[in-house]
């Protein structure tokens, strides 16, 4: 049954983009988009559902509703202890302001013996307060210089001084409560300054609920920026998936192109080359020719040319010859052995053949003379 409530529940919410939209909205501490949410949408139904238990900070309806009474009884205890806090310290303000009054010009008697009277009052109060020790957990604390409060008490102005004293004090505190009024109301209006007292103490009346609505308009623009702030976040994360995507359909796009003219590239650095090492070449063919007209005349390279066709002309019969006589080599060597002994015997007797030749042709000479 309970399932059937939470489904019923979520269905209520929305579909699709408002259901996406509801639950960002309801976690914005929560680092999530509404892509995430799209690819997980039974998570995005749990978020949905917990909505109705938790608020935008993550905590359950009872907790809130427990530290909301704590918040309020620490704001009432808070505001006691200001209170209490500022009197203290509007007293002391106003013993410093008589203070600097007494060096500058001369006071009334009563007002210096008001002033002195209330000053001892204050540090008698504070010492007390001081050496106090019951509200300590250890009743065996040894006391501060072996005093007590009764030793304190001893130090105190006379009691007819102290209850004239009490009498003058609401009027001299209200004084420079409102003095202090005043000067804010100047600070935070500075026009306002020049007017009467009487239209300052008027528009004192309103300085209460003109601070408080500049508060909540403060308290506003806070709230307002901080929502500025998660949605600048959101739409930031989502600007740069989108970059992402761009960069990547980019990188593919620049890789395909460069894969589709990268064979004509090629082609025409070739083309390039093979122009190239064919100027070159005529190049180092000119050089030739120069370097040839500078050393020879015209008939002399026409005689080298032939010299050289008659010396290519000998050099391939030559090469024909010794084609034609390897040829004739190879098929003695199939032969064998015996050929080669036979080949030995043949070049011994063509040699004493030559030999015997040579003697007769120079018997033949010698007989001559």
């Amino acid at each position: 049954m309970s399932a059937g409530r939470e489904s019923t529940h979520v269905s209520s919410l929305g579909k699709g983009d408002s259901l996406h939209q509801h639950v960002l909205a309801s976690f914005p501490l929560c680092d999530l988009t509404e892509e995430d949410l799209t690819q997980n949408p039974q998570f995005c139904k749990l978020l949905a559902t917990l909505t109705q238990h938790v608020d935008q900070t993550g905590l359950t309806v009872p907790l809130k509703t427990e530290l909301d009474k704590a918040e309020q009884k620490l704001q009432s205890q808070r505001r006691q202890w200001l209170r209490s806090e500022s009197l203290h310290k509007g007293l002391q303000e106003m013993i410093q302001d008589h203070c600097i009054r007494k060096h500058h010009a001369t006071t009334p008697p009563d007002q210096n013996m008001f002033f002195e009277t209330m000053e001892k009052s204050l540090l008698v109060s504070q010492c007390i307060r001081q050496l106090d020790l019951s509200s300590t957990t250890n009743q065996d604390q040894p006391s501060i210089l072996g005093l007590t409060p009764h030793h304190v008490m001893e130090l105190m102005p006379l009691e007819k001084n102290v209850q004239r004293m009490k009498q003058g004090l609401p009027r001299e505190l209200e004084k420079h409560l409102k003095k202090k009024c005043l000067s804010l109301l100047s600070y935070y209006q500075p026009e306002w300054e020049g007017e009467s007292e009487g239209l300052k103490s008027s528009k004192l009346f309103h300085l209460s609920a003109q601070l408080d609505k500049e508060k909540k308009r403060a308290e506003s623009l806070k709230e307002t920026c901080r929502e500025n702030s998660v949605l600048l976040q959101r739409q930031t994360q989502l600007y740069l998936s989108e970059l992402i995507k761009c960069i990547q359909l980019l990188q593919s796009l620049i890789l395909d192109h460069r894969l589709r003219i990268q064979t004509d590239l090629d082609r025409k650095k070739l083309d390039y080359f093979e122009g190239k090492c064919e100027l070159v070449l005529q190049k180092i063919k000119t050089e030739m020719v120069e370097i040839q007209l500078d050393t020879y005349t015209v008939d002399s390279i026409s005689a080298h040319k032939k010299i050289r066709e008659k010396l290519d002309s000998e050099l391939k019969a030559c090469q024909a010859e010794k084609q034609s006589v390897e040829l004739k080599l190879a098929s003695f060597e199939i032969l064998g052995k015996d050929f080669e002994a036979l080949a030995e015997e043949y070049c011994r007797l063509r040699q004493e053949i030559e030999m015997k030749n040579w003697a007769l042709k120079e018997f033949t000479q010698y007989n001559d003379k």
